[in-house]
């Protein structure tokens, strides 16, 4: 098979165990806080943080819940501090669709691109849309959306991925990973 061909192997996504060796290798903390009231669903917390002396200095987050269903990973809230290194936010990425894959029986995510501002509005989506999210809809003013714009807190564009891609993605720019 010919190195151009699209059938061509490639590198197997990192586990979640590797992800957190990686961090380690990296002077950082990955942590998951995971939890599952009544065994509905599962809340999930992804936190990334630096040693400093005597304490933790979280250096990134992300928030979100799955379902127990194969489109049921939904992703709320993304910080990472800024002037930290490039590879937090690849990290967490990376880390909560390694999971969502392990332990959940989800294989694509939702996500709201929110509409807070007109100027960080078009920079969430094209961030999105390189992690590998494509569009699904517009949250707007419509009676329709409103249950979706309680739950995801405001309007926006949600948009889906395959954990998969996104897992590669974000692995990819993560950078250091061959030898997993």
């Amino acid at each position: 098979m010919s190195s151009s061909s699209p059938e061509a192997p490639t590198c197997p996504n990192p586990s979640l165990e590797q992800l957190e060796q990686e961090a380690r290798v990296r002077g950082l903390l990955l942590r998951l806080q995971v939890s599952r009231p009544a065994g509905l669903a599962w809340g999930l917390r992804v936190g990334v943080a630096r040693r400093d002396g005597e304490r933790l200095l979280l250096l990134g987050e992300l928030k979100g819940w799955a379902l127990p269903s194969a489109s049921g990973l939904r992703l709320d809230t993304m910080r990472v501090q800024a002037g930290d290194s490039a590879a937090i936010g690849p990290l967490i990425w990376a880390a909560t669709f390694a999971w969502a894959l392990e332990a959940t029986p989800c294989r694509q995510a939702t996500i709201l691109a929110i509409r807070d501002s007109d100027a960080q509005h078009p920079r969430l989506v094209r961030y999105f849309r390189a992690l590998g999210f494509a569009p699904l809809r517009e949250l707007a003013a419509g009676p329709a959306d409103l249950a979706p714009r309680l739950l995801w807190g405001g309007s926006g564009l949600l948009m889906r991925a395959d954990c998969a891609e996104v897992l590669r993605r974000s692995a990819r720019r993560l950078g250091g990973l061959d030898g997993l």
